[in-house]
């Protein structure tokens, strides 16, 4: 089930939440038929879960468990093989991840518990309502030129600002991090994403706010 790598793409985009099978597609700019069926390949693998919501379907990991089998295949894969780590270090435009400060997760956790820290949320909204890190705040990056002087203003936290996205190979953190210091406003980024917060059975919730 996961010899594939859209089907992959597929886990990855259910860890952020609940969808349906037309908006994988649009996420993941594959065809309704293509994903249905790799679905029907998870289905089967016990990987992905349904529920029917008037003429829906609605898919979702079976557990926290897939998303951390898949945190864990891709962490071997970046650790053992040097031409992943190249790739994903291409990918991300961050050779040695000097440019862009990281938070740990327990990081995150420890700040949130004792500061008014500024958490946000960079991915789609959509993505956001299906399932996010209790205190953030939706900010998809393509608003967040408009929010820095917001942000800039007032920075509102001791510890400053920390972005997140998917996961440890999702861009949206990295980019959200330069585009939030051009505009004067010192950010950084979580370590890893959303994947791997559900993936340790931290706390998510959901809602649109």
């Amino acid at each position: 089930a996961f010899g594939s790598a859209k089907r992959l793409q597929l886990v990855e985009l259910l860890a952020q939440g609940e969808r349906g099978v037309e908006e994988l597609a649009r996420t993941a700019d594959m065809g309704v038929t293509t994903v249905s069926a790799h679905l029907q390949v998870l289905k089967a693998s016990n990987l992905v879960a349904t529920r029917r919501v008037g003429t829906r379907v609605l898919y979702r990991l079976a557990g926290d468990d897939v998303a951390a089998l898949y945190a864990a295949m891709r962490a071997v894969a970046t650790e053992r093989s040097a031409d992943v780590a190249r790739a994903l270090d291409s990918y991300l435009n961050v050779p040695g991840d000097d440019t862009v400060g990281v938070m740990t997760r327990q990081e995150l956790r420890d700040a949130l518990e004792s500061t008014d820290l500024v958490l946000l949320d960079v991915r789609p909204a959509e993505e956001f309502a299906a399932g996010h890190i209790p205190g953030a705040r939706s900010a998809p990056l393509g608003t967040l030129e408009e929010l820095a002087a917001t942000l800039g203003a007032n920075p509102g936290a001791t510890v400053g600002i920390v972005t997140y996205c998917r996961g440890s190979f999702c861009v949206m953190a990295h980019d959200a991090v330069r585009v939030l210091g051009a505009h004067g406003v010192r950010a950084t980024r979580l370590e890893g994403g959303m994947l791997e917060w559900r993936s340790e059975g931290l706390p998510v919730e959901a809602g649109a706010s």
